[in-house]
């Protein structure tokens, strides 16, 4: 039985080591700028439902021209201001210009004002469902802390249970020797 539950042990601790680095890589690239334009960011409402779930981490991409029903990410991205990702409803050219009319999906009507090209970050690609959840958790003091304490102390323990497992083996090999 003992067995078995190291095993169950094993399991839960390389799913949540995983976990853990799955959140670490995806802190790492919505920070920084990956090669080829790629942005990954967080969505921070619900507008987009189901689609886009609340919370999932969206990669996004410049695009040469953007249509309707694509799901862009549009706006200005401070530490005050979150870009907004909704889809274009429609379109319009004025002396030349294009303006997107976009909305979320679980909006009943399209946002007031229209977003011009220049404004788009892209057009998103796909996106990972709650992930954002986490990585906006890691960008905090605390969550970065708890990002790097739990899994140092995961492998403490572990490692601390492998020399104790040796230690009771050398016992027993001792008492069997005399």
């Amino acid at each position: 039985m003992q067995g078995y539950n190291m095993k169950i042990f094993k399991i839960i601790y390389y799913i949540f080591i995983g976990l853990i680095a799955l959140v670490a890589v995806l802190l790492i690239v919505s920070t920084f700028e990956i090669p080829g334009n790629f942005k990954a960011m967080t969505v921070l409402s619900g507008s987009m439902e189901p689609a886009i779930k609340m919370g999932s981490v969206v990669v996004v991409k410049p695009a040469g021209d953007y249509k309707i029903n694509d799901v862009i990410t549009f706006g200005e991205m401070t530490k005050t201001k979150t870009p907004t990702t909704h889809r274009i409803v429609d379109m319009r050219v004025t002396e030349g210009v294009p303006s997107y009319i976009t909305k979320g999906d679980a909006n009943n009507a399209p946002d007031t004002r229209e977003v011009l090209k220049k404004e788009i970050i892209g057009k998103v690609l796909f996106s990972v469902p709650y992930a954002g959840y986490a990585v906006d958790a890691a960008r905090k003091p605390i969550g970065f802390a708890l990002l790097i304490i739990i899994p140092a102390l995961l492998i403490i323990f572990d490692e601390v249970r492998k020399i104790y497992a040796e230690i009771k083996k050398k016992k027993q090999i001792t008492n069997h020797e005399k």
